[in-house]
C-alpha cells in the first residue's frame, strides 16, 4: 500500500479516470456497432459525423492510438459510402 499523501491522491485519480475511460470507450464502441449495421444510407451519413467525433475525442485522449482512430474512421466512411 502506498505510503505518501499524493500517492494516496494519486490511486484515487487513476481509479476516477480509469472508469470514464472505459465508460467512453464503451460508449464509442456500442456507437460503431450501431452504425455498421445500418442499412439505411440517409440514416448512417447522418450518424457517422457523431461517431467520428467520438473516435477523434478518445484519440485526444489517448485512450485508443492514433493510427487505430484512423483506421476506424476510414473503414466507416467506407462503410457509409458503400450503402
Amino acid at each position: 500500500m502506498a505510503n505518501h499523501k499524493s500517492a494516496l491522491k494519486r490511486i484515487r485519480s487513476n481509479e476516477k479516470k480509469r472508469l470514464v475511460n472505459r465508460y467512453k470507450h464503451k460508449t464509442t464502441r456500442n456507437a460503431i456497432k450501431k452504425l455498421r449495421e445500418m442499412t439505411d444510407a440517409k440514416e448512417a451519413s447522418a450518424a457517422l459525423p457523431d461517431v467520428v467525433s467520438m473516435i477523434d475525442k478518445l484519440a485526444k485522449k489517448n485512450i485508443i492510438h492514433d493510427n487505430k482512430a484512423g483506421n476506424l474512421k476510414s473503414s466507416l466512411t467506407k462503410h457509409v459510402a458503400s450503402l
